[in-house]
C-alpha cells in the first residue's frame, strides 16, 4: 500500500462496504450522512431553494444565489454553474451536507448562480439515467420562467460541473450538449468544469495500481461501482468509464467548434488522477483550452474538508471569469 500523507476523512463510508441487496439496490449506508435543508429566507451567506424537474422520475434542483445579490434591487446577472453531486453514481445525493455546504462556498467564492442536480441512481437506474436527467435539467433551464433563474442568471455563461461521479456526469452530458448546442439556446454553455472526475478502463493505470488500497477510495470500490451503474453487459473500456477508449467521442470536435474551455482538476494520492490526466491529454490534443488544477490530496477533498477548498474556489473562480470572457 502507497504511504498515505493526508488523512481521510472519518465517516460511515458507503465505499468500503458497498452491499447488493434483493430488487436491484443496494444498501445505502450513506444516508447517515445528514442531509441539509433549503435556505429560502437567507440565514447564511447563500440563499437556497428547491425546485421540481421531473417527479414521475423523482428528480428535482437545488437552486444557490449568494444573499448579497437578494438585497440588491437591480442585481448584476452572475454565471450559472448546473452541478453534479458524486457518489459513484451510487449514493449520495443533491442535499447531502458535504455537497450542499461545498455548493454554497461555489456560489460564494466563485460569485456564481449553482443550481445543482439530483439525478437517479444506480444500481436502478443505470447510466445512461443520470446524463438523461442532466439534459431534462438543461432542458428546464432554456424555457424556465424561475425567477430566481431570470432575475440572477446569466445564461450566456453556463458552466456544467461536478464532483468524482458527478465530474463524469458533466462530461458525458457536455458531449450531449456540444452536439445539439443551437437547440439549448438561449443557454450558451461556455465549458465544463471537472472536479476529481470519475474515470477508469480496463488497463489499470499507475495511480490505480499505487493507491488501490486507498482509505477512502479503494480500487475495489471504483469496480464495484462502475459495476453497478454501466450499462448491464459492458466493460470498463464503455465511453461512459472510460473516456479515451477508441479515441474519444467524436463530440469533442463540436466543443472544440464552439469554444468551451475545459477546469479539471486532481489529486496525487486519488486512484483516478491518472484517468484524468489521460482525459486532459485527449482534450488537448483534440485542440480543447483544458485549464489544469493538479496538487497534493485524496480524492474529492475539497468537499470532505472545507479548509482544503480555498485554493480550489479561487482557481475555478479564475477559470470561470476567464472563460465567460471569451
Amino acid at each position: 500500500m502507497a504511504s498515505q500523507r493526508f488523512a481521510r476523512p472519518i465517516f460511515d463510508n458507503p465505499f468500503l462496504k458497498i452491499q447488493e441487496l434483493p430488487g436491484n439496490t443496494v444498501k445505502r449506508n450513506s444516508e447517515s450522512l445528514k442531509k441539509a435543508n433549503c435556505d429560502p429566507k437567507g440565514t447564511s451567506l447563500v440563499v437556497t431553494r428547491d425546485v421540481d424537474l421531473d417527479t414521475t422520475k423523482n428528480t428535482w434542483l437545488r437552486l444557490y444565489v449568494p444573499r448579497r445579490l437578494t438585497k440588491n434591487p437591480t442585481p448584476k446577472k452572475l454565471p450559472l454553474i448546473m452541478y453534479y453531486h458524486g457518489g459513484g453514481f451510487v449514493y449520495f445525493h443533491a442535499n447531502t451536507f458535504i455537497f450542499d455546504v461545498f455548493c454554497q462556498a461555489l456560489a460564494e467564492r466563485v460569485g456564481a448562480m449553482v443550481i445543482s442536480l439530483e439525478y437517479r441512481l444506480a444500481p436502478e437506474h443505470r447510466l445512461p439515467a443520470a446524463y438523461d436527467d442532466a439534459m431534462d435539467g438543461l432542458e428546464w433551464l432554456k424555457s424556465t420562467k424561475d425567477e430566481w433563474v431570470c432575475n440572477y442568471a446569466d445564461l450566456s455563461k453556463v458552466f456544467l460541473g461536478g464532483t468524482s461521479s458527478g465530474g463524469n456526469l458533466a462530461y458525458n452530458a457536455g458531449l450531449r450538449a456540444a452536439a445539439m448546442a443551437k437547440e439549448l439556446e438561449p443557454i450558451k454553455i461556455k465549458g465544463l468544469i471537472l472536479h476529481h472526475p470519475f474515470f477508469s478502463g480496463k488497463n489499470r493505470t499507475e495511480s490505480e495500481e499505487k493507491q488501490k488500497d486507498d482509505q477512502l477510495l479503494p480500487l475495489h470500490a471504483v469496480d464495484k461501482m462502475f459495476d453497478l451503474c454501466l450499462p448491464k453487459g459492458v466493460d470498463h473500456d464503455h465511453e461512459y468509464c472510460n473516456p479515451c477508449a477508441n479515441g474519444g467521442s467524436k463530440h469533442l470536435d463540436d466543443m472544440k467548434e464552439l469554444g468551451w474551455k475545459v477546469f479539471v482538476s486532481g489529486a496525487c494520492e486519488d486512484p483516478l488522477v491518472d484517468a484524468a490526466r489521460g482525459c486532459v491529454r485527449l482534450m488537448e490534443e483534440k485542440g480543447i483550452k483544458v485549464f489544469k488544477f493538479f496538487r497534493d490530496g485524496y480524492h474529492a477533498m475539497e468537499v470532505f474538508d472545507q479548509s482544503m477548498a480555498a485554493a480550489l474556489y479561487d482557481a475555478a473562480k479564475d477559470f470561470v471569469y476567464a472563460a465567460s470572457r471569451t
